[in-house]
């Protein structure tokens, strides 16, 4: 979303507050039992952004009745389960992680019964759900902000962090997180420019972690955290399962020394993970960039994003000797419950994995295989499978295109797409991809049913690998299955040795002897191995 301008005076807080009213009753807990199979979330995800997946209303905007009519392709994909970025009320109707309301579907994407569709075309076809849940801040016109500013003996002032005079010393990624919001015009570009300067002594000094149009919660308040309890309930109620939370480690900050990752933050963590999981069968994942592994122990969140791992996996496509070591050390002591992806909506995990590749699809094939035959949960990107590339843009926009489903584009039937599309989709579709035997999107289809075929893929440990400059092979063994993978990301043939008689999965082929096999250069096998 492109930034605009906002001149708010306090008298408008007190208008927009008393305009909208939010549900922050009370919400008991129907847990019942899962509809999907077991281990589902052990399969390969999608992580989705609504906006930019399927319009199916002709607006340019992408909704959930769009999203419901592209199941069936999930469906043959092999996806099992599916992450929804923000689904619910937004004050930026883009990447919504300004939350307006916890318990209302952001219109432009729908309602609730279509919300109550989508689980239920879902789980018929054995996909489950799982949506972003911001813990950590809420949008600037979320109402009980609004009445906070508007009115400072409102009792929903405790549910923000205030202080009169934060002290010196406060830099969350280059910026002061205190802002004023009795500054008349309070304003606010979208760049963090002309905010007026801060005057220690004022009362409506509030922080936010991630800018002004953001501010924290104050969750030392147990009121705010029954909100959230209740607010998740919510959803689980009506099927949702499981969350992915956003930004966890910032949820309490002591001072501007101690503001990342405190152990109160691990703590709340961990109380949210044993709500939702309270409700059988659902899943939990977290974004903690900094600590990923901690957070992904079951004493903290019981799942994480693999984050720098991505880094390492793309480096090692390019032909990083260094990088193909470290990604092999990485799951050697890499807890199974890690969530794995080449990158995601955030422009810091990179551009999108056909630009950074630069459109070499050899490489790409060897970056898919790295994270989708490997323990862990693997999450694709949305667009990932045809190697849809990126669109000019600010902040995060290039990695938000609509969806490719045509030569045309085939996200809306209607007029202008909310953004560009993207400038290889000539080729890089879903429709022409489909047709064309070999192609990327056949190759995703591949890898992704040879895990879901296995055991030893899926839920098997990681285990015999072995570095040999840009050759790396290892095994997943599980239940007497053992499965070699070999990739060999150099431009040269190499050589490895089969430990036993061997039948290649892929390419498929004739039963080979133990002993010295050649790869191909940039070139991936897989076998299943004899057992005793």
């Amino acid at each position: 979303m492109k930034a605009s301008k906002l001149l708010i005076s306090l008298a408008l807080y007190g208008a927009l507050a008393a305009q909208a009213q939010i549900d922050t009753g009370p919400v008991p807990a129907q847990p019942r039992p899962s509809a999907l199979p077991a281990d589902w979330q052990h399969g390969v995800f999608m992580e989705i952004f609504v906006r930019a997946y399927q319009d199916s209303d002709g607006d340019g905007v992408g909704d959930l009745r769009g999203l419901i009519q592209r199941l069936d392709y999930l469906k043959t994909l092999g996806i099992s389960g599916i992450w929804l970025m923000p689904i619910t009320a937004s004050s930026d109707h883009d990447h919504g992680y300004a939350t307006t309301d916890y318990r209302r579907i952001e219109p432009q994407y729908g309602t609730l019964a279509d919300f109550d569709e989508l689980i239920r075309a879902a789980h018929r076809r054995g996909i489950g759900v799982v949506m972003d849940y911001v813990i950590n801040h809420a949008s600037w016109q979320f109402p009980p902000f609004l009445q906070a500013v508007a009115d400072r003996s409102s009792p929903w002032r405790r549910w923000f962090v205030w202080n009169s005079d934060p002290g010196p010393g406060w830099d969350i990624w280059g910026k002061v997180p205190w802002y004023d919001a009795s500054t008349q015009p309070w304003t606010w570009t979208g760049e963090f420019k002309d905010l007026p300067p801060l005057k220690p002594g004022s009362p409506d000094i509030y922080f936010g972690t991630f800018g002004p149009h953001m501010p924290d919660f104050d969750l030392r308040n147990p009121d705010v955290v029954r909100y959230h309890e209740d607010s998740l309930r919510f959803w689980l109620n009506r099927g949702l399962d499981g969350y992915r939370l956003d930004a966890v480690p910032h949820l309490i900050e002591n001072s501007a020394k101690d503001w990342n990752d405190q152990p109160e933050s691990r703590a709340l963590t961990k109380h949210f993970q044993d709500l939702i999981k309270s409700y059988p069968g659902r899943y939990v994942v977290c974004e903690a960039t900094a600590e990923p592994i901690a957070y992904g122990a079951p004493e903290v969140c019981g799942g994480a994003f693999a984050f720098q791992l991505n880094y390492e996996l793309l480096k090692a496509a390019k032909g990083d000797a260094g990088a193909v070591r470290r990604v092999a050390d990485y799951y050697r002591s890499m807890a199974p419950t890690m969530a794995t992806f080449l990158h995601n909506h955030d422009i810091f995990t990179g551009q999108r994995v056909w630009d950074q590749l630069r459109g070499d699809e050899a490489r790409y094939r060897l970056a898919a295989a790295s994270y989708l035959l490997l323990p862990g949960t693997p999450f694709i990107y949305y667009g990932e499978e045809i190697g849809q590339a990126g669109v000019d843009g600010p902040a995060d926009e290039p990695l938000r295109a609509p969806m490719s489903w045509s030569p045309t584009g085939g996200f809306t039937a209607g007029g202008q797409p909310f953004r560009a599309l993207s400038l290889n989709r000539s080729r890089h579709n879903a429709e022409t991809q489909a047709a064309e035997a070999g192609s990327l999107l056949h190759f995703y289809r591949e890898l992704i049913a040879l895990r879901r075929g296995s055991k030893a893929l899926t839920l098997g440990r990681y285990q015999a690998d072995h570095v040999d400059g840009l050759v790396w092979h290892f095994e997943r063994r599980r239940a007497g299955e053992r499965v070699m993978v070999a990739l060999n990301y150099g431009d040269t043939p190499a050589t490895m040795e089969l430990p036993t008689r061997a039948r290649p999965l892929h390419p498929r082929g004739q039963a080979l002897a133990a002993g010295r096999v050649t790869l191909p250069p940039l070139s991936l096998r897989v076998y299943r191995l004899e057992t005793k």
